[in-house]
């Protein structure tokens, strides 16, 4: 990879910005002052100092996102914060994505990355992805919702959805459950609900695939995935 790719690639800039910093003579390669944005470097053994600082080459990156209500699951809008608009500008430069989306309202684990091939594998309909979702309705939630859901039920526009796990944790005029389901349509866990006359009022996911939401995160705090959850999500393919 050409030194100039490089560093440009880690957010040392444009270019020409890094063209300007090598003739700084700011920059090191295995102990040796380098001013030629050509010099080609393996970033995998090649020792490279900006301003005496090593500079240790990432290509992707994974971030661990506890989403609040009132951010929009996109790169851009042009009326909504989005979820990069909470990350640094260290992070913004990479370009990470959403691994999904969770609606406007909507809080919890989302996992965002620059990683095409990760994301594809766990957004695939036959990789059938479980969700698990935390959820406040409006209505008592009964057993028969659960066996319904079990077996899918039609949502609004004829759609029948596949199979569903629901856990009922308390029921009264107003219920807390758990959902676990394995797609991802529109607004889908609430359109589920409408579907046997009852309304969610609250709704945070909290688990995507092997990855479970930390509870140290607060709402718009988010964090590197661990090597082992990273590895986790790598051995699904």
């Amino acid at each position: 990879m050409r030194l100039d790719k490089f560093l440009s690639n880690m957010g040392f800039g444009s270019r020409k910005e890094v063209k300007d910093l090598l003739k700084s003579k700011a920059v090191e390669v295995n102990g040796e002052i380098i001013r030629d944005p050509k010099q080609h470097v393996d970033e995998k053994v090649d020792v490279v100092l900006v301003g005496g600082e090593p500079v240790t080459y990432v290509e992707f990156i994974y971030l661990l996102l506890n989403k609040p209500a009132g951010v929009v699951s996109a790169t851009e809008d042009n009326y909504d914060k989005t979820v990069i608009d909470l990350l640094a500008k260290d992070e913004q430069h990479f370009k990470p994505f959403p691994v999904g989306r969770l609606d406007k309202d909507t809080e919890g684990l989302l996992l965002l990355t620059n990683d095409g091939k990760l994301a594809h594998e766990l957004l695939s309909p036959k990789k059938h992805v479980d969700k698990t979702y935390f959820a406040v309705i409006k209505g008592t939630v009964t057993e028969e919702d659960g066996m319904a859901f079990e077996k899918g039920v039609m949502l609004d526009d004829g759609y029948m959805t596949k199979p569903a796990r629901l856990k009922i944790l308390t029921s009264g005029l107003v219920s807390e459950i758990e959902l676990t389901i394995t797609e991802g349509k529109f607004h889908q866990v609430k359109r589920m609900f409408q579907s046997v006359g009852k309304e969610v009022t609250y709704l945070k996911r909290l688990s995507m695939g092997p990855l479970q939401l930390d509870p140290a995160l607060k709402l718009g705090e988010y964090r590197p995935l661990t090597e082992e959850e990273l590895n986790r999500l790598t051995q699904r393919k």
